[in-house]
């Protein structure tokens, strides 16, 4: 009996040791990502965190966007967060919002779009998002974590510096400063705007982008701000543009096609560019949203790296592509 025990001990170790190896194995080297096509977690469900966003903690990649499965309790709003540290395999964490209608809301209301900050001085997690009812309102909504994939508690809703907020976007320079970016129907444009010292409200306008669009999304590349936005047309995608500054305040450029106008930008939305800093290379990666208004648990995510740079922005064609993160080189396969 001894014998078989030590022999059950020694299998569990290896059984062990080979997860161990293929969890390390998952992080390192090039790994592909399939624009448009189902994206798994490690449970083998299609990722649900649409409208989302990413940040970064350590070396681990955190998503958090909206969680729309099938069979949720329809008067509650849930947002999922996934981790990772290739940006190809996602572990699901938790569902760190499971809301009821935090204030006096009519059953259709809407919680879209979250996206997360740690501040470092606090120590906090900081989410902000679309809080809206029917769409009426057009407000952010804040909720706090003290973990990174944590139950966020929800704290209040406002208009950011008593302006519309209907799509909000987030922005994180280089030096570490935090943005918000977030759309506003009557002044015809969207706001880029610094969050307070404890990230808690939005403390000054750095400017207001003249144009009406959502989806709003900036990256800081060689010395240039490239913003990108979607036209207002709802669900249905439309040839989303770009712009470029030396600053954010601007001047800014007028605004020019990511993709041939046709394409309706591969039916997708921006929601975020993510740059990945490597060893060799830096590489932008636009995020956008495939949705799928009747299913929208079935909804998309196109990831493709940008062709960017001297003032120029291009979103290629989707196809099938790796990316080395420790390297921050990106491939599309032909």
């Amino acid at each position: 009996m001894r014998a078989e025990k030590r022999e059950l001990r020694r299998w569990m170790r290896l059984a062990a040791s080979i997860l161990w190896l293929a969890a390390v194995g998952a992080a390192a080297g090039p790994q592909t990502i399939k624009p448009g096509e189902v994206w798994p977690d490690d449970r083998g469900q299609h990722i649900q965190a649409h409208g989302g966003g990413i940040i970064k903690v350590g070396d681990i990649y955190y998503w958090f966007g909206e969680d729309r499965s099938q069979g949720l309790d329809p008067s509650k709003r849930y947002v999922g967060c996934y981790s990772s540290k290739d940006l190809a395999n996602w572990t699901f964490r938790s569902r760190v919002i499971q809301l009821s209608a935090p204030e006096d809301f009519s059953p259709r209301w809407v919680l879209e779009r979250p996206k997360v900050y740690h501040n470092a001085k606090t120590g906090q997690f900081v989410m902000y998002m679309h809080i809206d009812d029917a769409y009426r309102l057009a407000r952010v909504g804040v909720a706090v974590s003290n973990t990174v994939d944590g139950e966020y508690r929800y704290l209040k809703s406002f208009r950011p510096l008593g302006q519309e907020s209907r799509d909000i976007g987030q922005f994180i320079d280089d030096d570490g400063a935090a943005y918000l970016i977030f759309e506003d129907r009557p002044a015809k444009g969207f706001h880029i705007a610094t969050l307070s010292e404890d990230y808690l409200t939005v403390e000054k306008e750095v400017c207001l982008i003249r144009a009406p669009l959502e989806g709003g999304a900036i990256v800081h590349y060689k010395g240039l701000y490239y913003a990108i936005g979607s036209a207002l047309t709802g669900w249905a995608p439309n040839p989303n543009k770009y712009a470029t500054a030396t600053r954010l305040e601007g001047p800014w450029s007028e605004f020019q096609d990511i993709a041939p106008p046709e394409m309706k930008t591969y039916g997708s939305q921006s929601t975020m560019l993510l740059k990945v800093v490597g060893t060799k290379a830096t590489t932008v990666i636009f995020m956008g949203d495939m949705w799928k208004p009747k299913t929208q648990w079935d909804s998309r995510y196109l990831w493709m790296p940008l062709e960017i740079g001297e003032g120029k922005l291009r979103l290629p064609e989707p196809k099938e592509w790796t990316l080395d993160v420790v390297a921050g080189e990106a491939v599309v396969k032909k």
